[in-house]
C-alpha cells in the first residue's frame, strides 16, 4: 500500500461544505475543518458560517486580526488540500499530469505550475496522513517542550512521561494521532519516562546487546554443533532460525507494535502501547530507547525458546541451533535499527542506503505500512510495502 497524503478536494467540493453539519475553510490551498469550532467560535456562529466554503486567510490577518492560538487550532484541523481551477486546468494541459496531482506536486510538477502561473494556488509543504509530518527533517527537529505542550496539550518533554499517559485522560484516536507526530527531546537525549530510580531500566545503549547475548548465542551454537551429526546440517537449522526470526520481525512489529487499531480504547491499553513502541515513535531518535533491554527480550524469548523445542521436538539440538540462529537475528536486528536511526545519509553501500530510507519513511510519511526492519521482502510478501515519498516539493513563489 502507498503512502498516504492528504486528500484534495476540487474548488466546487470544497465550496458546498458551509453549514453547522460540515463547515470548512481555507487558508490558500489547505483546508480545515471548523464544524466542531461553530458553536464556540468568539465572534458567533454565524460570523463564522458566512465564511464557510471561503478562504478566511485576509480576514484573519486584516478584519478581525487573530491570535496564534487561532492558527495552532487551525492546524490541528488541516484534512486537506483543495485543487483550484488553474492547478486542474495545468494538471489537464500537462504531458505528465501526475507529477501535479494528487497535491502536493512533486519538483517537476511545481516547476510547471510556476511557468502556468499557478504556483500561488499549491500548499507549501508535504503534509502525511498517520503522522502529521512533511519531510525527514521534522525527525530531527529539536521541540520546544512548552510551546509543544501548548499546541497540542498531549505530554509535556519535561516532566515524566508514563504518569501523564496514564493519567492523561486521552481518547484512543487523539493518543494516536500524537503518539506519531513525532518530538525530538534537547538533540537527541531521552526524555523523562518514569522521573525515579526506574529511569535508567528504559534506557539501553546498542552496544549492550551484542556484549549480552552474543556469548550466549555462541554457547548455545556449540552445544547444538557437538550434538547435530554434520556442519552442513548444523549449519541449514541454525540458518533456518535467522531466516524464521526475520519473518518474526515482521509479525512482532505489525502484529504486536503497531496493533494500533485493535488495540482497548482505555488507559490501560494506552499506556501499554506506549511502553512498547509509542514511545519510540513518539521520540524516535532517542539514543537509549532505540534497542530492547535485555530483561525485556528475556520475556519474549522465553516463548520462542519454548517453540522451538516444540516445532523440532524430536531432537533438543536441532531446536537449539534454530534458536540460536533466530537470537542472532534479532541482534542484528536490533543493531541494524540503531544503525539506520543514527547513521549518516551517505551510507558506503547503496543497500544499506535504500534500508535506511525505507525505515526513515515509515516514521515520517506512514507508520500504518513499512514494517520491515532489516528487509522490506515480507512487507512485499503480505502487501505493506511503504511506497517511498518523492522529494518534497518546492515552495510557491
Amino acid at each position: 500500500m502507498p503512502s498516504r497524503t492528504l486528500p484534495n478536494f476540487t474548488s466546487k467540493e470544497f465550496a458546498a461544505n458551509k453549514t453547522s453539519a460540515r463547515c470548512w475553510v481555507t487558508i490558500g490551498s489547505e483546508v480545515y475543518d471548523v464544524t466542531d469550532f461553530v458553536d464556540d467560535h468568539p465572534g458567533g456562529r454565524e460570523l463564522i458560517l458566512n465564511y464557510g466554503g471561503k478562504d478566511v486567510g485576509a480576514i484573519m490577518q486584516d478584519e478581525y486580526a487573530h491570535p496564534q492560538s487561532a492558527y495552532d487550532i487551525l492546524g490541528d484541523n488541516l484534512i486537506g488540500f483543495v485543487a483550484a481551477d488553474p492547478v486542474l486546468k495545468t494538471a489537464v494541459d500537462s504531458a505528465r499530469p501526475q507529477d501535479i496531482l494528487p497535491l502536493p506536486p512533486n519538483r517537476a510538477g511545481a516547476q510547471e505550475l510556476r511557468m502556468n502561473g499557478a504556483a500561488d494556488h499549491v500548499p507549501t509543504e508535504r503534509a502525511y496522513e498517520t503522522t502529521s509530518m512533511a519531510e525527514e527533517e521534522d525527525l530531527h527537529r529539536e521541540t520546544d517542550a512548552a510551546d509543544d505542550y501548548r499546541k497540542h496539550r498531549f505530554l509535556n518533554l519535561n516532566e515524566p512521561l508514563l504518569m501523564q499517559v496514564w493519567n492523561g485522560g486521552f481518547s484512543k484516536d487523539f493518543y494516536l494521532k500524537e503518539v506519531h507526530r513525532a518530538r525530538q527531546f534537547k538533540g537527541g537525549d531521552s526524555a523523562p519516562l518514569f522521573g525515579n530510580f526506574l529511569e535508567f531500566l528504559s534506557k539501553t545503549p546498542w552496544w549492550v546487546i551484542p556484549i549480552f547475548w552474543l556469548p550466549w548465542v555462541s554457547y548455545g551454537s556449540w552445544l547444538a554443533y557437538g550434538g547435530i551429526p554434520s556442519t552442513p546440517q548444523f549449519v541449514a537449522y541454525w540458518l533456518t532460525g535467522l531466516g524464521l526470526w526475520s519473518l518474526i520481525e515482521y509479525g512482532l512489529h505489525r502484529g504486536l507494535f503497531h496493533v494500533d487499531k485493535y488495540m482497548p480504547d482505555n488507559r490501560v491499553g494506552i499506556t501499554a502501547h506506549f511502553l512498547l513502541h509509542g514511545i519510540h515513535h513518539f521520540l524516535p531518535m532517542d539514543r537509549y530507547r532505540l534497542v530492547m533491554p535485555p530483561a525485556l527480550f528475556l520475556v519474549l524469548a522465553a516463548p520462542f525458546w519454548k517453540l522451538a523445542h516444540t516445532v523440532f521436538y524430536w531432537d533438543w539440538y536441532v531446536a537449539t541451533a534454530v534458536f540460536c540462529g533466530g537470537i542472532f537475528g534479532y541482534v542484528c536486528y536490533d543493531c541494524t535499527h540503531y544503525f539506520l536511526h543514527h547513521a549518516p545519509k551517505e551510507i558506503p553501500t547503496a543497500y544499506h542506503r535504500a534500508l535506511r530510507s525505507y525505515h526513515i519513511a515509515h516514521h515520517y510519511t506512514d507508520s500504518d505500512n513499512g514494517f520491515g526492519v532489516t528487509s522490506r521482502f515480507w512487507d512485499r510478501v503480505f502487501g505493506t510495502e511503504l511506497a517511498m515519498p518523492v522529494p518534497k516539493p518546492l515552495k510557491a513563489s
